[in-house]
């Protein structure tokens, strides 16, 4: 059912979370993985050079990553998609041009105010992503009965 599974991942902990089901699926459909990582752009005013927005010690981490995932033999790559957009733009363009069936991604669970505040990119992949998207929530404990 699924060849191709686009892991939209900006290296957090939420993220992560996310992994152990892209590696389940991809071996229960011998999927390859595309790890996807959105590299925004921030255009500086006034002329000024543009700055990206984050460091490349977070980048390293994914590639990082991505190369375990490979030595156990799963099919993966990276795609760091860089840009002006904003990353849910980045992210469903990068799975277009990688033909992806699905897109995973970790979420903080957060709905309601906080959410239309915070906005959230698995909430945008959610509207605007061609193919479904699984959304991975924060794990969440359940209190012992008494």
């Amino acid at each position: 059912m699924f060849e191709t599974i686009v892991w939209a991942t900006d290296g957090s902990e939420l993220a992560d979370r996310a992994l152990p089901t892209v590696i389940e699926l991809a071996r229960d459909h011998n999927a390859r993985i595309v790890a996807v990582h959105a590299k925004t752009i921030l255009a500086g005013r006034f002329g000024e050079a543009p700055l990206l927005s984050d460091d490349p010690e977070l980048v390293a981490k994914i590639e990082g990553q991505v190369h375990e995932l490979r030595d156990t033999g799963l099919p993966i790559e990276l795609v760091v998609a860089s840009g002006t957009g904003d990353a849910t733009e980045l992210i469903v363009n990068a799975a277009r041009d990688v033909e992806a069936d699905l897109i995973v991604v970790g979420t903080h669970g957060r709905g309601g105010f906080r959410s239309a505040v915070l906005g959230s990119v698995a909430r945008g992949l959610l509207h605007r992503a061609f193919c479904p998207v699984l959304s991975i929530p924060p794990e969440t404990r359940v209190p012992a009965l008494s």
